[in-house]
């Protein structure tokens, strides 16, 4: 786990801009988001940390992937589901979804997580199944709040060897077998500091490739209209590969370009 930083230390930061208000609504909370924002950049996860608008057209990434390429999202078709009645049943997404919202494990309006508390990431990571590494975005968003992870790593534990008092539930909520002894491998190895994600398909699996993407884009609205209007802002484009802050690849310049 990274230790915070000293300011002369700390990694460059996109210069905040004002918000339009359909970017505060589609937002929910962009105070939250920013305070997050901080303690990413103290954390020293990206070699330049973005503004809250650049995170809003993560948001509208987030939206598109959803929209054109929602296959791979809470469900799986190389893991087999549980073999109880509710998980057969809430393999199908639509039956589902109403227990999800009920639990308050997924919140569709905070697509970032980057607006809600890490209780609330940690119950969206008990009881909402992750495909393909997806969960390691979320670890990397509870390592920035000091003890969550190990809190997490509890919780999980719990689950999977039933001890929990509603294992059964979270268990069938999440449909796949074997979820939460998943969870918890990989929450030890982010103990461990290793959030890597080697079949990742999308720059919002990981965190780090999230707000890479993010900090590659225009900076303000203004700039994100001409950016359009000339052809040059995408929304399925992947993450720039950058570096870790004081590499080459790392510096703001090269990301902005």
């Amino acid at each position: 786990m990274n230790a915070p930083l000293s300011a002369a230390a700390l990694p460059a930061a996109v210069p905040e801009c004002p918000l339009p208000l359909y970017a505060r609504l589609i937002l929910r909370r962009p105070g939250q988001i920013r305070r997050n924002l901080e303690r990413v950049r103290a954390a020293g996860i990206v070699p330049l940390t973005p503004n809250t608008w650049q995170v809003f057209l993560g948001v509208m990434r987030m939206l598109y992937r959803l929209w054109f390429h929602p296959e791979n999202v809470g469900t799986s078709a190389d893991v087999p589901e549980r073999d109880t009645l509710r998980a057969r049943l809430w393999r199908w997404r639509p039956l589902r979804a109403p227990f999800l919202l009920w639990e308050g494990s997924i919140t569709p309006l905070d697509l970032s997580g980057l607006a809600s508390s890490p209780e609330r990431v940690m119950t969206h990571l008990l009881g909402t199944y992750h495909a393909d590494e997806a969960f390691v975005y979320d670890l990397r968003l509870l390592e920035i709040h000091p003890g969550k992870l190990e809190e997490l790593r509890r919780e999980a534990a719990a689950v999977a060897s039933g001890e929990h008092p509603r294992a059964a539930w979270l268990a069938d909520l999440c449909v796949y077998d074997g979820y939460h002894s998943e969870l918890l491998a990989a929450v030890e190895r982010a103990l461990q500091g290793d959030f890597s994600a080697p079949t990742a398909e999308h720059s919002d699996t990981t965190l780090v490739e999230y707000l890479n993407w993010c900090a590659s884009r225009p900076a303000t609205p203004a700039e994100t209209w001409a950016a359009w209007r000339s052809g040059e802002l995408g929304l399925g484009d992947p993450a720039p590969q950058l570096g870790l802050p004081g590499s080459p690849s790392a510096e703001p310049e090269a990301v902005l370009a």
